[in-house]
C-alpha cells in the first residue's frame, strides 16, 4: 500500500503544509505517532483550505495518531463535519480498507470535531465539578437570553427611567462585546456603543444581577461556553489535564477568532506542539462580532521559535483578471500576511467599473447584465448581487420586480425564533433543568388560566421548596387550570425520569402539546412540519442534553408558515450582503455602489483599522466572481426625507480603495439607462430656430 496516495492531488504549498512535521516510528518502522511545531496556512481565497486541513487530519491518522486525540474547531458544525468526512475517505483510501475495517472505527473515533461553542459545552460538562457548575446547566440560546436580560430590566427598575435606557437586544449585544474582547465595560462603551456611555454604573448593575440569575438557575448563554472554557484554562492543573488528552489541535477560519478563543488555544498548546491553524487575514470581516484579525496577524510571533507561515496562493476559483483586482485592492494594505493570488484557471473577461448616473440607473444596468447574461446560458442561479449593507438593494428590488427577475435575498425567520419551536422546546428544557425559570415560565403560560401572575407564583413555590418538580404536587392552580395542570405534572415527571429512555420523549411532549398548540396558532397545520422535523431531528441525538445544546448552538437556518405564492420559475437570482456571502461562489458577481460612504462605509472612516476591515471586505466581495465582475459606481445619491418628485442629492466620491493600481486591473466603462419620460431632445425638424438670451437677459434691467 502507498501511504503517499493521499498526497497525490495537492500542489506544492498543499502538500508541505499537510506533512508539515515529523513522523514518529516505533522500533519496527510502524507509524506511531507524529510530531509538529505551530503552524499557520495562510489560506487566499478559493485555495482549497478546508481540503488542505482535511488531508492533514488524515496523514495524522495514517501515521498512526489516536483519532480521539486529534481537535478540530471550526465555526460550523457543517463545516466540521465536511471535514470529517473528507479526512475519512481519504484515510480509507490511503489504507486501502474496506467499509467495516479499521477505517470505520477511525471515523468513529473522530469524536473532536466542532465548533468552538460545542466543544466548549462538552468539555464544560466533563469538568462540571471542578468548576462548581451544574453538569446538567441549560444553554440559552440568544432570544432567551435577550428575554431574561429584559426582565431583570424591569426587576431593577432601569425600564422606568426618565431618559431612554438601552432595548434588551442592545444589552445584549454591549454585553457579548465586553465578554468575547475581553475589555472593560467602559472601553466597550466608549469604543462600540458611545451613545449607551451615560448607563456605564447601570449597564454594570443589570449585568451583575443577570449573571447571578443565570448562576442560580444553572444557565449558561453562548458566550458563557467561551468564557467558562477560557477561565478553565487559565487554571494550570486544569489547563494540563484538558490539554493531556489531545495531541493535534486544528482550527479552521482562524482569521475569525475572537480574544477568549485565541486565548483557549494557546492555554492548549502553550508550546504551539500540533497546533495547526488555517485562515486568510485578507478575509478577517467579522470585528463587530469580536473577532480580532491581531490573532492571525500575530500568531507566529508567538511562539519561540517562530511558527512555520506556509501560503497558499494557487485559486481554483476565479480567473486571473479578476484576481488581478482583488490582488491589487489588497497589495496597499497597511498590515498583512502578503500573498499573491494565480488561477489555475486562465485569463478570462477583463472585470469592468462602470459608472451609472444614480441608484435607479444601476439598478437598470444589473437587470440588463442578468438579463444579457441569462441569454447567454448563465443561470440566474449562478449570478449574484453582493452590497454592503441590506439597503443597498431597495431600488433594485423594485427593478426586479418591474422586470419579472425573480431573485431570493438572504434573511428569514430563524428555526428557533418561532413560537410554537420554542414552546416545545420550553418543555423538554424545563424537565432537563428544573431551575431553567426562562423555560418554566414560558411552558407554564401555555395551560389555559395560567398568565404571567399565576406561572410567577408557580416559580416561586417551586423555588421555595429546594427547586424539585415534585414539589409542584403541592401548589394551587387557579381552578381553570387545574386538569390542565395534571396532565403537564405528569409530562414533567415522565420526561425527568432518569430510567426513561431519551427516544420517543419528543413524541410524548408534541401529544401534550397538540391541544395547546392547536388552540393558540390560527393555521396551525402551516406549523405541523416544523413539529414534525424536530421529532427526526431529535433522533440524531443520544441523549436529551446533547439534543437541546445543539439545536441551540446550530440550529436550522427557518421555518415554515403560509406558504407563499408558488414558485413555478426554473430559476432566480441572488441578492445578498458580503458578510452573508463569505464562502460562497457565483459565475458572475455584481458589486453595488462601489464608492466612499459604501466601501469603505461612511460608518468605518473613524479608524485606521476599521478602513482596513473595509477594504477587506471589497477583497470578499471581489473573489466571490469565477467568471465575470462587475463594480457599479453611482455618481448621484437621492436625500432621502423629501418629497417623491423631488431632485434633491449628492455626489457619490469614487471608492478610495479604487487606486490608479486598481483601475488599471479595471474596464472603465459607462450606462446611460432609460431616458426620463417627457424629455425631447432638439431634432432636424426643429429647423433653425434660435433664441437670444443675452438680449432678453439685458432687457430686464
Amino acid at each position: 500500500m502507498s501511504t503517499a496516495s493521499h498526497l497525490a492531488k495537492l500542489n506544492g504549498p498543499q502538500r508541505r503544509a499537510v506533512t508539515y512535521g515529523e513522523p514518529q516510528p516505533d522500533g519496527a518502522g510502524t507509524p506511531k505517532g507524529f510530531k509538529s511545531g505551530p503552524l499557520l496556512i495562510v489560506a487566499g481565497a478559493g485555495t482549497g483550505k478546508t481540503d488542505t486541513l482535511a488531508h492533514r487530519v488524515a496523514h495524522l491518522v495514517i501515521h498512526g495518531v489516536d483519532p480521539a486525540r486529534i481537535m478540530m474547531l471550526t465555526f460550523t458544525r457543517r463545516a466540521a463535519t465536511e471535514m470529517r468526512r473528507r479526512a475519512y475517505e481519504l484515510a480509507k483510501s490511503t489504507l486501502n480498507e474496506t467499509f467495516g475495517g479499521v477505517s470505520q472505527s477511525i471515523l468513529q473515533r473522530m469524536s473532536w470535531a466542532g465548533t468552538f461553542h460545542s466543544v466548549g459545552n462538552r468539555l464544560l460538562r466533563h469538568y462540571a465539578r471542578h468548576l462548581k457548575i451544574d453538569p446538567q446547566f441549560s444553554v440559552l440560546d440568544r432570544g432567551d437570553s435577550a428575554d431574561l436580560i429584559d426582565t431583570l430590566r424591569q426587576e431593577v427598575g432601569l425600564a422606568q427611567k426618565e431618559q431612554r435606557f438601552p432595548r434588551k437586544d442592545t444589552c445584549l449585544q454591549i454585553y457579548s462585546h465586553r465578554v468575547n474582547t475581553q475589555r472593560p465595560l467602559k472601553e466597550t462603551l466608549e469604543a462600540q456603543f458611545p451613545w449607551c456611555a451615560q448607563w456605564e454604573s447601570d449597564l454594570t448593575r443589570l449585568y451583575r444581577a443577570y449573571v447571578e440569575r443565570k448562576q442560580r438557575n444553572s444557565l449558561l448563554d453562548y458566550d458563557d461556553l467561551l468564557l467558562y472554557w477560557q477561565i478553565m484554562m487559565s487554571h494550570p492543573q486544569l489547563a494540563a489535564h484538558v490539554s493531556g488528552h489531545f495531541d493535534h489541535v486544528l482550527v479552521d477560519e482562524y482569521q475569525d477568532t475572537n480574544k477568549l478563543q485565541a486565548e483557549i488555544l494557546h492555554a492548549l498548546r502553550p508550546d504551539g506542539a500540533g497546533l495547526a491553524i488555517v485562515g486568510d487575514d485578507a478575509q478577517a470581516i467579522y470585528s463587530f462580532r469580536a473577532a480580532a484579525v491581531e490573532n492571525i496577524l500575530g500568531f507566529p510571533d508567538r511562539f519561540t521559535p517562530r511558527a512555520e507561515v506556509i501560503t497558499l496562493a494557487q485559486n481554483y476559483r476565479s480567473t486571473q483578471q479578476v484576481l488581478d483586482v482583488a490582488n491589487a485592492v489588497m497589495a496597499e494594505a497597511s498590515r498583512q500576511h502578503r500573498k499573491h493570488l494565480l488561477s489555475s484557471r486562465g485569463e478570462g473577461p477583463r472585470p469592468r467599473l462602470v459608472t451609472v448616473e444614480d441608484l435607479q440607473t444601476q439598478a437598470e444596468c444589473v437587470c440588463s447584465e442578468v438579463l444579457k447574461r441569462r441569454e447567454a446560458n448563465v443561470p440566474l442561479r449562478k449570478q449574484a448581487v453582493l452590497y454592503r449593507s441590506s439597503s443597498h438593494s431597495d431600488v433594485l428590488e423594485i427593478e426586479l420586480g418591474r422586470r419579472q427577475i425573480p431573485f431570493v435575498k438572504y434573511g428569514g425567520l430563524k428555526f428557533l425564533e418561532a413560537g410554537h419551536i420554542k414552546d416545545l422546546l420550553a418543555v423538554l428544557r424545563w424537565a432537563d433543568n428544573s431551575r431553567n425559570s426562562l423555560a418554566a415560565f414560558r411552558t407554564l403560560q401555555l395551560l389555559p388560566g395560567m398568565g404571567p401572575a399565576n406561572a410567577r407564583r408557580a416559580l416561586d413555590h417551586l423555588e421555595a421548596n429546594g427547586g424539585s418538580l415534585v414539589c409542584l404536587q403541592g401548589f394551587t392552580p387557579p381552578s381553570g387550570a387545574a386538569q390542565d395542570w395534571r396532565k403537564l405534572l405528569e409530562l414533567l415527571f415522565a420526561l425527568a425520569d432518569p430510567q426513561r429512555p431519551w427516544n420517543g420523549q419528543v413524541h410524548l411532549a408534541r401529544e401534550w402539546y397538540r391541544p395547546h398548540f392547536e388552540r393558540q396558532f390560527e393555521h396551525f397545520h402551516t406549523r405541523l412540519g416544523d413539529l414534525d422535523q424536530l421529532e427526526v431531528l431529535s433522533s440524531q441525538y443520544p441523549s436529551r442534553e446533547r439534543f437541546l445544546t445543539e439545536l441551540t448552538l446550530d440550529p436550522p437556518n427557518a421555518t415554515s408558515d403560509l406558504a407563499g405564492r408558488p414558485a413555478l420559475d426554473e430559476d432566480y437570482l441572488i441578492l445578498s450582503t458580503i458578510h452573508s456571502a463569505k464562502g460562497m461562489e457565483w459565475d458572475t458577481v455584481y458589486l453595488l455602489n462601489v464608492v466612499d460612504g459604501s466601501f469603505p462605509s461612511e460608518f468605518a472612516t473613524g479608524k485606521p483599522e476599521l478602513i482596513e476591515e473595509e477594504r477587506r471586505l471589497l477583497y470578499v466581495g471581489l473573489t466571490r466572481a469565477q467568471n465575470d465582475l462587475l463594480l457599479l459606481a453611482p455618481l448621484k445619491f437621492h436625500l432621502t426625507a423629501q418629497h417623491r418628485l423631488g431632485d434633491a442629492h449628492v455626489y457619490g466620491g469614487r471608492s478610495r480603495f479604487l487606486t490608479e493600481k486598481v483601475l488599471k486591473t479595471l474596464e472603465a466603462t459607462a450606462f446611460h439607462g432609460s431616458r426620463p419620460a417627457g424629455e425631447v431632445l432638439m431634432t432636424a425638424e426643429s429647423g433653425d430656430a434660435a433664441l437670444d438670451v443675452s438680449a432678453r437677459l439685458k432687457e430686464m434691467w
